[in-house]
């Protein structure tokens, strides 16, 4: 997932990697600013704002929240928040899609589809988890957040 100066990298071999675009003599290039070891591999990232993203490791009924400190302008695990998934296999065609201007977070996790708000206090709460029966499902939440087509 990525924002317009980060970038975020999941991947089986349990890194998640976040890159920087950095500016040398006029060329863009990206450079990797953190390499977070996880103890579950996962593929669905989302950047919530430039502090904080979320990451949902495969198949694992907890969604992961990072947050930059301030000091070391590393991210790190904040908070871990219970999600439903339903199954033991999952498709990776299915990103987080966070919208912003409702606060609300698409997340897919094995059969399930949570739909999670952010809070004030930057806690997310889920106020639907849709239960699918299978794990290939593709979807696609409307602009305004009205409509989820799957």
């Amino acid at each position: 997932m990525r924002n317009t100066n980060n970038f975020l990298s999941g991947s089986s071999d349990k890194l998640i990697i976040i890159c920087d675009r950095i500016v040398i003599v006029g060329q863009k290039k990206w450079t990797v600013r953190q390499k977070i070891k996880v103890d579950q591999y996962g593929f669905r990232l989302c950047f919530i704002n430039n502090n904080q993203f979320t990451f949902q490791p495969y198949c694992y009924e907890q969604m992961q929240i990072y947050q930059i400190d301030s000091n070391t302008k590393q991210y790190r695990k904040t908070k871990s928040i219970a999600v439903k998934c339903g199954s033991n296999d999952d498709s990776f065609f299915f990103p987080q899609q966070y919208l912003k201007s409702k606060c609300l977070l698409v997340n897919k996790n094995g059969n399930n589809v949570n739909l999670m708000r952010m809070k004030e206090n930057n806690d997310f709460i889920i106020e639907q988890s849709i239960e699918f029966g299978h794990s290939d499902i593709y979807r696609q939440l409307s602009q305004d957040g009205e409509y989820l087509i799957t």
